[in-house]
């Protein structure tokens, strides 16, 4: 009987670990939107300039 709450534990225990690593990628994803804030909006203003060029000759 034992055992299983040992297993039990282990599961509950990496749960968690999870969740950190979860919060611990979203932390790291929006320091880089931070810090490239400049240049993601200029490629997605040329993406969206040529999406609608393009779409003009259809």
């Amino acid at each position: 009987m034992q055992k299983i709450q040992d297993i039990k534990r282990i599961l509950k225990e990496e749960k968690g670990i999870g969740v950190v690593e979860v919060i611990l990628i979203l932390v790291v994803l929006i320091g880089l939107v931070i810090i490239f804030k400049s240049q993601l909006t200029s490629l997605v203003q040329t993406i969206f300039e040529k999406i609608t060029s393009e779409s003009a000759g259809i």
